[in-house]
């Protein structure tokens, strides 16, 4: 059980980090001990934010040598409260931002290594900058960081091409609960040397170790890219369309986002300056992006393909962008949906996966399910058809209280969400982690082997619950 720090341990922290490294102070911490979406609030005893690697492994060490408890944090920019420490006081808040080098880029190996600091859209010029490109991306990326991108295995709009974080990694450097560090970093495409320490690390939130610096896959800036925006009457139309595109184009097919209609509607309504790419009204839509070299033949591979699923009555109509700019307007409609959604009031979001065939099924029954317990519920979905991951949205009645709403039924309409994902072989967590949100109902919902196998895990490397305790696992 994890002990509150004594003033001499704070003492010693204090005078190994340094002002810059280590505070108390109570309005320098405030920010940082609320999640980004405010549903979480706690209280450190300090912040740590050590600068290298070997200030985070003494810091640990002192920790673990008095029995205190560390949360690490990146950027803040979670979802699932999975950075924020509880509301005891006795645990230490480790603030891995200080830790902001790009240690190296690689231009021939299509490798960088790059420090838990460093931030997603730094990261992305840094890469650019050398003609490569790192291919993952997400709405918070001025502000999600490495080491949380990591610690989360985060997906974003790129999966169906080149995977989660977890496929990026090439190497993890990390300090772990003793205070040792694991160098890891070395980019082995060959390594039998037992359980994989770098996958196990990836995704795990800080509960076994706090992510140093990894190294990355970049893969050659795009040459070209050609966008469109499809309407079509359904999910099944578009798992249709999605299959066609990938037979046609293989890795080219870079992102290929499912909409709602009620999401678009939401996004015109909310957000200035943007407009419908179609003139005619769908029940869904779909937003899909080739990428790679030869543009000229790009466009009219799309072109073909989407006349021919025309044609075939998969899809209702189509519009490809004609510039730059236009590519960027439609994945701009994509991107605030979650903006435009919350300016229409209160929702329960679900970020949820299953298996890419089952998706279209789970969209249209799950709404059902939800209207027969608690009648008027809307429910909207949008995400990323590739790779089976789900935005699912409740809305409360019109007419009621929303937050009152969600208080008094939201837990029980979740329930509903969860157990059907299951039910269809999904996960409860496609691309945001468990974090402290989902711990409960990652518990009581999912494989008991799954969770006995994550508990002896966590016991093997961290024994005394020392490392971002209370995520994931109760």
């Amino acid at each position: 059980m994890a002990l509150p720090p004594s003033s001499q341990m704070l003492d010693a922290l204090a005078a190994l980090l340094g002002p810059k490294g280590f505070t108390t102070d109570r309005e320098a911490m405030a920010p940082w001990l609320t999640d980004w979406r405010g549903k979480y609030h706690g209280a450190a005893a300090a912040i740590l934010s050590p600068a290298t690697t070997g200030e985070t492994a003494a810091a640990v060490r002192i920790c673990a040598e008095n029995g205190v408890a560390i949360v690490p944090q990146g950027g803040n920019s979670g979802m699932v409260g999975g950075a924020t420490p509880d509301a005891s006081g006795t645990q230490l808040l480790l603030s891995t931002r200080r830790m902001n080098r790009i240690r190296s880029i690689d231009r021939d190996a299509r490798l960088a290594v790059a420090e838990a600091g460093v931030i997603l859209e730094n990261f992305h010029h840094a890469a650019l900058a050398e003609g490569l490109r790192f291919p993952l991306t997400l709405g918070g990326k001025g502000s999600a960081t490495i080491g949380g991108l990591v610690s989360t295995n985060a997906g974003g709009t790129q999966v169906l091409r080149h995977g989660t974080m977890r496929a990026l990694v090439a190497g993890i450097e990390a300090v772990l609960p003793d205070g040792s560090v694991f160098d890891g970093l070395a980019p082995l495409k060959k390594d039998n040397r037992g359980y994989d320490l770098k996958h196990l690390l990836c995704g795990a939130e800080g509960t076994l170790g706090i992510v140093t610096a990894a190294s990355l896959h970049l893969v050659p800036a795009v040459a070209a890219r050609r966008t469109a925006w499809i309407g079509l009457e359904s999910p099944e139309h578009a798992l249709r369309l999605l299959r066609r595109l990938d037979a046609a184009a293989g890795r080219e097919l870079e992102g290929f986002e499912l909409i709602a209609q009620p999401c678009l509607d939401a996004v015109l309504r909310h957000i200035p300056q943007c407009r419908a790419p179609l003139a005619g009204s769908h029940a869904w839509h779909v937003l899909a992006e080739f990428a790679g070299e030869d543009g000229e033949r790009l466009g009219a591979l799309l072109e073909a393909e989407l006349g021919a699923a025309i044609a075939a009555e998969v899809a209702g109509d189509a519009v490809i962008a004609q510039s730059e700019r236009e590519s960027e307007d439609f994945w701009r409609l994509r991107d605030s949906i979650s903006e435009a959604e919350r300016a229409d009031g209160p929702a329960i979001q679900h970020d949820v996966s299953v298996p890419v065939e089952a998706m279209p099924r789970f969209i249209a029954e799950n709404p059902a399910r939800l209207a027969s317990a608690f009648p008027g519920v809307i429910a909207h979905s949008f995400g990323h058809l590739g790779d089976g991951n789900v935005h699912h949205h409740v809305r409360p009645p019109q007419g009621c209280d929303g937050a009152a709403w969600i208080a008094a039924h939201g837990e029980a309409a979740s329930r509903i969400v969860y157990r059907h994902v299951i039910e269809l072989g999904g996960s409860l967590s496609a691309e945001h982690g468990i974090g402290q949100m989902k711990r409960d109902l990652l518990a009581e919902l999912d494989s008991p082997a799954r969770l006995a196998a994550l508990r002896g895990v966590k016991a093997g490397l961290d024994p005394r619950g020392l490392f971002n305790p209370g995520k994931i696992i109760a």
